[in-house]
């Protein structure tokens, strides 16, 4: 069956590693730079996410979704650069537009901190099979139900993405015309949607079916294919993440308390 996930096994470092580990990484690199009052401290979580992409051989398929983020990232400093709140100092001025210090500086945390989450989520999301992520939180107690809902969800837009293409290349088969200019694409991409909706409703019924066959309602106690793991690197990995974290909220917390 093909892989419709966004994982990739290049046998990495990353890859060997637990879920568990690298999800506390994801919540360590979103959480620190929040609590501890360092200037830019996402960039170095950015330098480190990037790092650990490269090694593992996915660093590429980030391009895409920081091709979506940059815009979203634009926005905000074509926006804070010019109409932020504390804006006192201008420093360009392009036409009737005029950027200001503040506003680009406060426009630029608000870009670390994206590129922060999304380079982290990427270590997590491109190096961790779904099936692994959910198995494991499954042994941990996490319901059978909910963890079916969750690998779903990683599944659904490249599911979606096959069934639009293949539709697609049968809608040109039958002659319609796919390619040109804007107004074509969309007159092309009305008639896919009725089939894409119906195809998705089928499959959900044939889940349901092939589920309900293996007895996945069975209130029996459930085993696993796989055999728990847990390694030395990983137990050292994690408590260290996980003191890293508490570290800065109790002292975020000591402060507040002053």
């Amino acid at each position: 069956m093909k892989s419709i996930s966004l994982y990739e096994d290049k046998h990495s470092f990353l890859n060997r590693l637990l879920p568990e580990s690298k999800l506390l990484y994801v919540l360590a690199a979103i959480i620190i730079p929040v609590f501890v009052n360092v200037p830019f401290l996402g960039v170095a979580f950015i330098v480190i996410s990037s790092i650990l992409l490269l090694q593992s051989g996915v660093f590429r398929k980030t391009f895409s979704i920081m091709g979506i983020s940059s815009f979203v990232i634009l926005t905000v400093l074509i926006i804070q650069g010019q109409f932020h709140a504390g804006n006192m100092t201008p420093v360009l001025q392009l036409g009737p537009a005029v950027f200001y210090k503040e506003g680009l500086l406060f426009a630029l945390k608000i870009a670390i901190n994206v590129l922060n989450i999304i380079l982290s989520f990427c270590v997590l999301i491109l190096t961790t099979k779904p099936s692994d992520l959910i198995e494991n939180f499954v042994r941990r107690g996490f319901s059978p139900r909910f963890g079916y809902v969750f690998i779903s969800l990683f599944q659904l837009i490249p599911q979606m993405t096959d069934k639009i293409a293949t539709i697609t290349d049968a809608q040109r088969s039958r002659g319609m015309e796919t390619e040109g200019n804007i107004l074509v694409r969309m007159k092309a991409f009305l008639p896919l949607i009725s089939p894409v909706i119906m195809s998705s409703f089928i499959d959900t019924k044939e889940r349901a079916l092939a589920l309900e066959v293996r007895g996945f309602n069975a209130r029996n106690k459930k085993t696993f294919l796989n055999e728990k793991r847990t390694t030395v690197l990983d137990q050292i990995i994690q408590g260290v993440l996980v003191i890293s974290i508490i570290l800065p909220m109790i002292g975020r917390i000591l402060q507040w308390l002053r």
